[in-house]
């Protein structure tokens, strides 16, 4: 249903393809993010699994607020947002599935599962902007991956706070090095996580 007084500019407002696909796919996995540290929170009590999940929620609104605005081109996948640990992609639902296996065994595991997401989500991410040319988009992915970072920052905390060294296990190892080793990030833009 387009609006009134919008898409009367030739189509330059036009998704393409894979930015269809981007936002769908973005929007379902930040929800895997949020799912994953609800359910890992609700089971070990470690409140960095309760905050990020707060973060998570913000980012699966930055990519509704995209798919609201292309409504009439890109439906939202996500019908009902109370809903945990139910997608519609199978990729991400048997990745869902196969994280919260791996996450129940420890408190370490589950904080090895978290810094998983994180260099999923940025790898994906940089993938989907790499495809995209509306600025619009790569503002809110921009601000995605800036939250990933400061994310993945806090798990290796954890887990090099309780005497472990953090190996990468997506990303390249010099990549994450880099990102842990540089203070966390302040302003992450709109959709981002903090502030």
């Amino acid at each position: 249903a387009a609006r009134p007084g919008g898409g009367g500019s030739g189509g330059l407002d036009l998704l393409s393809p894979d930015e269809k696909a981007g936002l769908v796919f973005m929007r379902e996995e930040e929800k895997l993010a949020r799912d994953s540290y609800l359910e890992l929170g609700d089971l070990w009590g470690v409140p960095v699994f309760a905050n990020i999940a707060t973060s998570e929620q913000s980012h699966m609104d930055g990519v509704k607020k995209m798919l609201d605005k292309y409504q009439d081109q890109v439906e939202d996948p996500v019908q009902d947002e109370s809903d945990v640990g139910n997608y519609v992609d199978p990729e991400l639902q048997a990745l869902f599935d196969a994280l919260m296996a791996d996450g129940e065994e420890s408190v370490m595991a589950a904080l090895y599962v978290g810094g998983a997401i994180e260099e999923t989500d940025m790898e994906d991410i940089q993938h989907w902007i790499d495809l995209t040319d509306h600025e619009d988009i790569i503002g809110v992915y921009e601000s995605l991956l800036c939250g990933s970072r400061n994310h993945l920052r806090a798990f290796v905390k954890q887990i090099e706070n309780r005497g472990a060294v953090y190996a990468a296990q997506v990303l390249p190892q010099e990549e994450v090095d880099a990102i842990v080793d540089s203070p966390t990030e302040r302003d992450c833009g709109s959709g981002g996580g903090g502030r």
